[in-house]
């Protein structure tokens, strides 16, 4: 053990070495910060070494991912994770569209674990549970104690298994605990149907890798039907790619208007993502719902279609997430999600922490919900049809 010590340190001292001898020989991005003593871990992991109490359980892979768990928690961004090989996997398994759990995307909002929004046709749905429930536990884990991505390890698992989760709703007195058995769930793009003769209504649930097909091939029926006006419905759509979403939008606008703006922080370029068409909606009049479920690429399209062709938000204050990650795999197969940029609509409004702001505000109450009473659909379609 001594020995393994010693090696460490001389390992250690030989790195700080050469990042210092680079540093000085070469233009590196980023050098180590001439202030900071780096000999604070490796005394602080010496003492864990020598006098904790269980010896030999001290594993040293999960130290290091632990420091580095540890560095990136202190930025305090929810979305800027470091996951481990499994926790990778498991993310990796989002991508793919299909997993086995109870269907819901959350994330953080005013500091709390949320529901951002179930997902069509699953557990969670089928559950009860809606837009904007705060997760208080999940299991026997308080949910303060721990990341977004953490909580998605804790919420999955086998078809046939059963997950608790503690909820609280706004207008409850107190918490309720809901049962939910885990299934394979797989996820829905979109669906589309032609309402009141001539109104055309567009769910769209996600902007998954095959929602851009999907969408083209709905387009293609649309243009085809006797519709001249578009709902579309942008409500629990929790986001997805960018690209897709950036294509999406080139059906409602013009080519080369802009449909979002990458802004990496001040005194740093932005990017502009613009329309590439093929513009074949642009001229339907429209209106779109949103709620606390609408975020990332579904406020992008929202606040896109806002900006530049002054469509009417309908519903409620989308989620607010509107921030840029980058993955960043490591040597292991463990990853980074770095946020590395915040997302502006075309007028510059900044969507993170904040979400767009309906510019006709309604309501689904609990009621509502549980009954299948959809008022918001309902005021969509009354301002459609005066356009």
């Amino acid at each position: 053990m001594k020995l393994f010590k010693v090696l460490m340190l001389l390992i250690f001292s030989a790195v700080i070495f050469l990042l210092g001898y680079w540093s000085g020989e070469s233009q590196c991005e980023i050098c180590p910060p001439s202030e900071v003593d780096f000999s604070l871990f490796w005394e602080a992991y010496e003492n864990v070494q020598e006098k904790f109490v269980d010896e030999g359980k001290e594993d040293v892979q999960n130290i290091i991912y632990g420091a580095i768990s540890g560095m990136v928690e202190s930025l305090g961004d929810p979305y800027t994770v470091f996951m481990d090989p499994d926790e990778t996997e498991v993310f990796l398994e989002d991508v793919k569209g299909t997993f086995e759990g109870v269907g819901m995307e959350i994330g953080i909002r005013d500091g709390q674990l949320t529901v951002v929004s179930p997902m069509e046709g699953t557990p969670a749905q089928k559950a009860g549970l809606i837009s904007g429930d705060k997760i208080i536990k999940i299991g026997d884990v308080f949910s303060q104690e721990i990341t977004v991505d953490e909580a998605v390890k804790l919420i999955r698992g086998e078809k046939g298994s059963v997950i608790s989760l503690t909820i609280f709703r706004e207008g409850w007195e107190t918490t309720r605990l809901f049962e939910i058995e885990r299934d394979i769930i797989k996820v829905a793009s979109l669906k589309t149907e032609t309402i009141e003769g001539n109104i055309s209504y567009i769910k769209l649930y996600q902007f998954s890798e095959k929602a851009g097909s999907d969408f083209r091939d709905a387009v293609s029926e649309i243009l085809k039907s006797p519709a001249d006006r578009i709902i579309l419905d942008l409500r629990g759509n929790p986001g997805g790619y960018l690209q897709v979403a950036q294509d999406i939008a080139g059906w409602f606008l013009e080519k080369d208007q802009v449909v979002t703006i990458e802004d990496f922080g001040e005194g740093k370029e932005r990017n502009e993502y613009l329309s590439e068409g093929p513009s074949s909606l642009a001229s339907y009049p429209m209106v779109v719902l949103i709620d606390q479920g609408s975020a990332s690429g579904a406020e992008i399209l929202a606040g896109a279609l806002r900006d530049d062709r002054a469509i009417t938000l309908i519903g409620e204050t989308s989620f607010g997430k509107g921030s840029v990650q980058e993955v960043e795999w490591l040597s292991d197969g463990s990853t980074l999600k770095i946020t590395i940029a915040r997302w502006l609509t075309p007028s510059g409004l900044l969507i993170s922490g904040q979400g767009l702001v309906p510019d006709v505000k309604v309501e689904m109450t609990e009621e509502d919900y549980l009954s299948g009473n959809d008022p918001q659909l309902s005021k969509a379609i009354e301002i459609i049809k005066d356009l």
